[in-house]
Order: C-alpha cells, then sequence, then structure tokens
C-alpha cells in the first residue's frame, strides 16, 4: 500500500436536525414574507439578516480526508497434477514462474499469491484447480482482484458451466505446458472381472486409443502371464476387443496387457495394464490312495473330509484281483478299482493325489505312475506319506514316479521313539514356522515341545528343502517342485498320534493344512513369495527370508526404465527382507525376482481423467478467457510472457507475449478532518454586530 494526496471537499454540519431545520426555515420565510407584503417593498437587510442567520444555522464546513492505495491481488494458480510431470512440462512450469515472480516485482502495488493445486495432502484423480482458487480468494473482495494466471497443461476438469461468474475474478490467463503436437496411445480396459473360478476362464474387455494426430489401424498387443510366458496379437484402433484369460491357481493372477509405443509418444505409463484376478477353488478335489487301512488314513480322511470345499475320492487297497483266498465270488462285496478312469481319463480333474503308504502290486500298471509323473511336471501336485513299504522292494521310488520323489528310500526303518523338529530352514519357511501348539510357538530361539512319534523312514535327500528332522537329524519332511508342479514328501505316518494327543499332541491339523495348501500353489505359503504394497507415492517390497538374507530384484517403471531394487532385512529377527522406493512417475511399476515372480504397484488410478486425458490443450479455458478478457498463451511459443497493468474498463487484457492485470485503482480512509468555514467567534461577531445594524437602520426608516 503507498499514500496518496488529501482529498478536500465542503459539507455541511447543521446545528439543527433536519426535521427542526426545514420547518424553522418554512417558518422564517412566511415571516419575512408577511412583514414585506404590507409595505410592498424589498428590505435587502432583512433578507441578509435572514441569510446570515441560516448560513450559520447549517455550519459548512471543509473536510480533508487522507488516504491511501490498495494493493490488488493476483493470483498464480501452479497445476501440479499427475499430467503435469510427462514430457518438460514440469521444467516449463518452474522456468514461468520464476519469470512472472520478477515481472511482477516490478508493480510494487501488486500482491501476488502463488498456489499449487493438488497441494500434495492426497493424491487427485482429477485437476481440481478452480476449487483451490476459490478457497485462496475467499478472502479478498472482489474490488481488489486483479487476475488470475494459471500455470497448466489445461487438463483441468473442475471449469465452472457458467464463465460469467469468471469475472469477478478478473481476466483469466492460462499459460500452456507442453506441445500443440503430442502424440499418446493408451490401453483402456472397460471390464476386468475381478474374480475367476481356477481351471477356467475369463473375459476381459478393453479398447486402444490413439491421438488424432496417430495415423494407424492396427496395433499389437502383447499378454504377459504371471509366470513370463508372453501372447501376441494384432487388433483394430478404437474398437472394443475380448481376451479370455485362464485362471491357473488360487489367489492372485496376474496379467499385464501391453500395447506397442508409438515415436515420440508423450508417456508410456498408460501403454500399460494390469489384471489381478483372484482365483478362486470350485472344489477341491483330492484323490487319496491308501495301500492298507490304519489310523493315519484316518487322520488324512478327515481332514479332508471336515473341509466342505473338498471332493475327496478315497480309495484303500484290500485285495488285488489275483489273489487267492478261497472266498466264493458271490459273496465279494467289494468295488473293483476304476484304475483307468482314475489315472488315465480323469487324472487332470484332481488338484491332489495322496499315495498313503501305498505299495506297487498288479492293480497299478506301470504307465499309470507315467501318468502320474507327467500330471505333476505339467502343474498337478503330489503327496507321499511313507510308511514301512517304502522302504522294500515294493516301493513306489521304483515306478515312473522316481523322477518326480525328492527322496530315495535306504532300506533302514528306525522304529524307536523321537520329537520332530524343525530344521534351521523350517524355521523360515512359510509352512512351518510359528507353528504354535499349547500356546507355544516354533521359533528358533525357544524349542517347540511336541509329542513324540515312534517310526521313521530312512531316505537320503536328492533335491528339496528339509523343514523337519526326526531320528539322529533324518529328514522328516521335504517340499519340492518339479517343473510346474510340486511335491511333499513325509518320511513317517505316524502325525496321527499327535492328532490322537499322544505325549502331549502336535499341531497336526494345522501342518497338514499348510502342506496342502503349500500344494495348491497358495500364495501366503510360498516361500520365495514377493507382496508389493503402495502408500501414497512411496513402494514397499517385501520378501520372506528363506535361502538368502539380501536379493536384487528388476523394476520396470512405467516409461519403461529398468532398475534394480536390494532387498534386506531390517534386524537380526525380522523374516522379511524389505525395501521401500520413492515413485516418481505415475502408473505400471513392474517387480520381477530371480525365481521369476512377477508383482505390480500401480501408482494412482489408471481409469481416472488424470491419465485418461493427459495431452496439453486449450479447449477447456478457452470460452473462460474470452468471457473475462484472458488470454492462452503456450509456453513453447512464449517462454517469458511480460506482464502490464490494465485498466479496469478495459476488455482485452491480454496481447501479443504479455498478459495484463487490471488496476482497480481502490483506496482506503486512513484519517479526516473537519474544519468550520466560519469559525465560531466569527459567527458570534457577526451576530452581534450586523443584528443590532439592522435594528438600528430599521429604526431609522
Amino acid at each position: 500500500m503507498s499514500n496518496s494526496a488529501p482529498s478536500l471537499s465542503l459539507h455541511f454540519s447543521p446545528v439543527l436536525s433536519v426535521e427542526w431545520f426545514i420547518p424553522a426555515l418554512a417558518v422564517a420565510l412566511i415571516l419575512l414574507i408577511f412583514c414585506l407584503w404590507p409595505q410592498k417593498q424589498f428590505h435587502l437587510l432583512r433578507l441578509l439578516g435572514i441569510a446570515l442567520l441560516f448560513l450559520i444555522l447549517i455550519n459548512p464546513s471543509v473536510l480533508e480526508e487522507k488516504r491511501r492505495s490498495i494493493n490488488d491481488v493476483a493470483v498464480i494458480v501452479v497445476d501440479k497434477s499427475a499430467s503435469q510431470k510427462y514430457g518438460k512440462r514440469t521444467e516449463m512450469t518452474n522456468q514461468a514462474l520464476e519469470h512472472l515472480k520478477a515481472e511482477a516485482q516490478k508493480y510494487p502495488e501488486l500482491e501476488l499469491r502463488i498456489i499449487e493445486a493438488p497441494d500434495g495432502k492426497e493424491e487427485a484423480r482429477e485437476s481440481l484447480l478452480f476449487r483451490t482458487l476459490d478457497t485462496a480468494l475467499s478472502d479478498t473482495p472482489k474490488s481488489l482482484r486483479a487476475g488470475v494466471i494459471f500455470l497448466s497443461d489445461g487438463q483441468i476438469h473442475d471449469v465452472p458451466d457458467n464463465p460469467e461468474t469468471m469475472k469477478d475474478y478478473g481476466p483469466v490467463h492460462t499459460l500452456l505446458t507442453g506441445s500443440k503436437n503430442e502424440k499418446d496411445r493408451r490401453i483402456e480396459v472397460i471390464n476386468a472381472p475381478a474374480y475367476g473360478v481356477t481351471g477356467q476362464e475369463v473375459t476381459v474387455k478393453y479398447k486402444i486409443l490413439d491421438t488424432e494426430n496417430i495415423k494407424s489401424n492396427n496395433v499389437s498387443v502383447t499378454l504377459t502371464q504371471h509366470d513370463g510366458q508372453t501372447k501376441t496379437f494384432f487388433v483394430p484402433v478404437g474398437k472394443e476387443q475380448s481376451l479370455s484369460i485362464p485362471i491357473d491357481h488360487a489367489g492372485q493372477n496376474i496379467f499385464t496387457l501391453e500395447v506397442e509405443s508409438v515415436e515420440n509418444e508423450l508417456t508410456l505409463a498408460n501403454n500399460k495394464a494390469p489384471l489381478i484376478i483372484n482365483g478362486v477353488r470350485d472344489r477341491l478335489k483330492v484323490l487319496l490312495v491308501s495301500g492298507k487301512p490304519h489310523t493315519g488314513t484316518r487322520t488324512w480322511r478327515d481332514l479332508l473330509k471336515s473341509d466342505p470345499g473338498v471332493d475327496l475320492v478315497h480309495f484303500t487297497i484290500l485285495r488285488e484281483p489275483q489273489k487267492m483266498d478261497f472266498t466264493p465270488q458271490n459273496e465279494l462285496s467289494l468295488i473293483a478299482f476304476p484304475i483307468r478312469e482314475l489315472f488315465e481319463i480323469k487324472l487332470y480333474d484332481f488338484d491332489l493325489i495322496i499315495f498313503d503308504q501305498y505299495k506297487v502290486n498288479n492293480i497299478l500298471p506301470a504307465r499309470y505312475f507315467r501318468n502320474i509323473a507327467n500330471y505333476v511336471k505339467e502343474g498337478g501336485a503330489f503327496l507321499e506319506v511313507s510308511g514301512d513299504v517304502y522302504a522294500d522292494r515294493h516301493s513306489i521310488y521304483h515306478t515312473a514316479l522316481k523322477d518326480i520323489l525328492p527322496s530315495e528310500p535306504t532300506g533302514e526303518i528306525y522304529d524307536k521313539a523321537f520329537r520332530p523338529d524343525l530344521t534351521d530352514l523350517g524355521y523360515r519357511h512359510p509352512v512351518t514356522r510359528n507353528l504354535v501348539w499349547n500356546n507355544v510357538i516354533a521359533k528358533e530361539d525357544k524349542k517347540p515341545v511336541w509329542g513324540e512319534w515312534i517310526k521313521q523312514i530312512d531316505i537320503n535327500v536328492r533335491r528339496g528343502d528339509i523343514l523337519m528332522k526326526g531320528v539322529k537329524g533324518k529328514p522328516l519332511l521335504i517340499l519340492d517342485r518339479i517343473a510346474k508342479g510340486r511335491v511333499a514328501h513325509i518320511s513317517s505316518e505316524h502325525i496321527w498320534l499327535w492328532a490322537r494327543g499322544y505325549d502331549g499332541g502336535g499341531p497336526h491339523a494345522e501342518l497338514m493344512r499348510r502342506i496342502v495348501h503349500w500344494l495348491m500353489k497358495e500364495p501366503e505359503l510360498d516361500e520365495h513369495a514377493m507382496s508389493v504394497s503402495v502408500h501414497k507415492d512411496v513402494i514397499t517390497i517385501e520378501k520372506n527370508i528363506f535361502e538368502k538374507d539380501e536379493e536384487t530384484i528388476a523394476m520396470t517403471t512405467p516409461n519403461a526404465e529398468f532398475k534394480t531394487i536390494t532387498l534386506k532385512k531390517e534386524n537380526e529377527s525380522s523374516l522379511v527382507m524389505r525395501a521401500k522406493i520413492k515413485a516418481q512417475d505415475m502408473g505400471v511399476y513392474a517387480f520381477e525376482d530371480t525365481h521369476g515372480s512377477r508383482k505390480f504397484a500401480l501408482l494412482g488410478d489408471l481409469t481416472a481423467p488424470e491419465f485418461t486425458g493427459i495431452i496439453s490443450t486449450e479447449k477447456n479455458m478457452k470460452t473462460i478467457a474470452q468471457e473475462t478478457g484472458g488470454k492462452i498463451i503456450w509456453l513453447e511459443d512464449t517462454p517469458k510472457p511480460s506482464l502490464k497493468r490494465t485498466r479496469s474498463q478495459t476488455t482485452m487484457h491480454g496481447g501479443n507475449g504479455w498478459l495484463g492485470l487490471r488496476s482497480n485503482n481502490h483506496q482506503a480512509v486512513t484519517s479526516t478532518k473537519d474544519t468550520p468555514l466560519f469559525p465560531a467567534w466569527f459567527q458570534l461577531l457577526a451576530l452581534i454586530v450586523f443584528l443590532p445594524f439592522i435594528w438600528w437602520r430599521e429604526g431609522k426608516e
């Protein structure tokens, strides 16, 4: 604010109030006329006397006001939305902002306010700049607003429907970042189910959209599965497409759809769309084959039958076809084993096959064992629970199952009591770590107290992870991956002792449930599982500490840049490795570990207006500029526009290379001084001298 010259004005401060002054004036005039009428003479002195009296009554004064001019307020709205990070928009914005600050310093009577939208407190789906502007000017009267300058790419999503309401803000200018000839191609997922039944397919609908300056009719789209396999196909641009995607397993099935890029494309962030479909098992189909009836079989059967989501097919081999026991045929009521239907026709309908103390006999031909081995290699699951027979010549190890079994029998059987315990690896594996029994958690620093088992088969482990040990530290539980499938081997059938509570029992139900779920490839029990979470702009990657305490993974940014991230454990007691990164760009981040596991992080909502429209445009602000007398300037053409002050009556406040901010010339009165035109002593002297003179003159006449 600055002071201005004092202002002088003449006004009246009547001694009498208006309601008394007007009647008094009327009475005086009537008396004057009454006195003059009979004589029909004009008495100047009487008229002057009355005029003097009323001049004193109305008390004319000189009012002196001291004023100061009030600064006008101009606002610069800086667009900080996600679309402003593409290309050189951020750089252009910062340079233009510094230039405008310097220009504004030329006008000391101008107050410049700089606001950012969104303010960074929360991630915005839209560029709501006008809402932020209203808040910033809520304390500024309309008469003090000089104008508004938007530093934006033009993708503003709350432009008022009625442009006339913006006249109160002064001229509204827009400095556009970006380029007039930007190119962008994006993939829009129209419909993608969140859930799908395992073993079936779901349909995803999508569309490829190009800007008008891209002249392409067909483009290639690549579908990448969670295991890294890819499929590429050509689709027309702008037309809705349908894609069938198989759901292989329960839990998250992760896919990505990616469209080929265009030369000089603005961003690659929206060329890729993640598809995360949760697989739900309709029914878990389990085939349990027991070599002979025993108590352990009942334990497995009870566990599987207790789950309503499990369809159990259970066969116990009680009698071989060639067995000669002189039983009359008409008295046999046993069901013939449907071997061809189970192990050839419907083998791949099962999710899990369990062999419980099965011994090789004349029932299953050798080719069926080869079918089972192939079934596992192609993604199936197999569990072997070994009894005495696994150690002799009738062991299934001597069949084609040898290719998938992780351990070889030595022929020795330990028929003695022992307490199962976890190996060092078992304390870290998700299947066996933190097993709880009698409120005791299985931890390395505190041994679990579990009941005894009384028999174990001696084996040599050829491959796989040994999670539990038994007699003399011999392997008791082994988990192994075979091609696409999984195999588990328990070298004792005496887990049923825990179920019976023998010697205090043990966590039989939880251990068996975890083994089955690991075989079913449940993500939460995967020892190599990687999890990715997003909070605001921070991405956190975690992995179980299993074989090592540190691991390097590959990261692909939304703009197809490759980086490496190192995961480390935070302290000695930690069971996970972790890394946190601050994301710079919005879009899809892909992570892949050394085991081929892939995860994705989505920063921002790719369906939000902030991502679907990223091309710089003047369309949204054109009507506002015309209605308020503002100007739209592309910074690529005029990187440093000048500022000028314009009169408020001007209809156009901008021109070639300059922006006008209106000058309102608003002032505030700081002090006033009221000086009577006739001092009191002068009024008193006039009455004392002039009135007696009139009386004397009238008397003489």
